[in-house]
C-alpha cells in the first residue's frame, strides 16, 4: 500500500544517533496520526546501525557491495524505493522539534501551496547547545532563507522536503558531489518553482561537527563548496570524514 509520506535516512556507523530519531518517528500517536514510511538507506556500517534500523526501519536498502557511497547517492537508493507523493530527508544525527507539527505543516502548508520544495531552520541539540552555536545557526538560519528569497535556493541536508515528481523529474542528487549536493538540489528546484521556508518549525543536529573543525571552519567549507558548484558544478571537497 503506498504512503503519502516517504521519510529516508542516510546511515553510515550511525549506532549511537539512529536511535534518537527512528524513535521519535515511531512515536506511537504519530504513526497513526500520519501516513508515512521510514526507509534507512545504509552506506555500509559496520557497527549496530542495521540491527538498530530493522528495529524501527520499514525498509532497509543497502549499497552495492565493495563501493564507496556517498550521501547522494545512499538518498537517491532510498528514494528509488520510496512510495510516497512527498520525499521527506533526514540526517541520522538530527531529530525534529514538534513531529506533529512537523508533518502538519507538510500536509496542510506545503502540500496544497504551490511549493516544489520545503526546509526549515536547523539548530543545535538544545541540550548541547553553546552561545557560538546560537550565534552561528542564527546567522546560516537566516541566510539561507534570503537565498530562497532572492531566488538562489537552499535547504541544508538535515531537512529537505520534496515532491517525488520534481524530485525524479531532476533525477535527485547529484552523485558526483562529495559536498553541495543539498544546495546544488535546492538550486535546481527554485529555478523550476517556489521553496517554503518553514520559519515556524526547528530541527535540531548534533554538534558534533561543529565541536571538532570549529564554526569558522565550516563556514568557509560550505561557502567554498557553494561557490564553487556554482561555477564549476564540482565540490571542492574530495572526501567527507566521518565525525561519529
Amino acid at each position: 500500500m503506498s504512503k503519502l509520506i516517504s521519510i529516508i535516512i542516510p546511515a553510515l556507523n550511525e549506532e549511537k544517533l539512529l536511535p534518537v530519531i527512528l524513535e521519535q518517528l515511531t512515536e506511537s500517536s504519530l504513526r497513526k496520526k500520519y501516513d508515512f514510511e521510514i526507509i534507512v538507506s545504509d552506506g555500509g556500517s559496520t557497527d549496530r546501525t542495521i540491527d538498530i534500523a530493522k528495529k524501527y526501519a520499514d525498509k532497509i536498502v543497502y549499497k552495492e557491495e565493495n563501493k564507496e557511497q556517498n550521501i547522494s547517492q545512499g538518498r537517491n537508493a532510498g528514494a528509488k524505493v520510496a512510495e510516497g507523493e512527498i520525499l521527506v530527508f533526514l540526517n541520522c544525527d538530527t531529530m525534529i522539534e514538534k513531529p506533529h507539527k512537523f508533518f502538519e505543516t507538510i500536509i496542510n502548508k506545503f502540500l496544497p501551496g504551490n511549493y516544489l520544495a520545503m526546509t526549515c531552520p536547523v539548530h543545535v541539540f538544545p541540550a548541547d547547545s553553546k552561545l557560538e552555536d546560537k550565534i552561528f545557526l542564527t546567522f546560516y538560519n537566516y541566510y539561507f532563507w534570503f537565498l530562497n528569497i532572492i531566488g538562489l535556493g537552499m535547504g541544508r541536508g538535515e531537512c529537505h522536503v520534496m515532491r517525488k515528481s520534481v524530485f525524479d523529474e531532476l533525477n535527485g542528487y547529484d552523485e558526483k558531489l562529495i559536498a553541495g549536493e543539498d544546495f546544488e538540489l535546492f538550486k535546481r528546484i527554485r529555478r523550476k518553482g517556489k521553496i517554503l521556508f518553514a520559519n515556524k518549525l526547528t530541527v535540531f543536529e548534533s554538534p558534533r561537527r561543529y565541536r571538532k573543525y570549529g564554526h569558522f571552519r565550516i563556514l568557509f567549507t560550505w561557502l567554498s563548496n557553494s561557490i564553487s558548484v556554482i561555477f564549476t558544478k564540482k565540490s571542492l571537497s574530495k572526501t567527507w570524514e566521518q565525525v561519529r
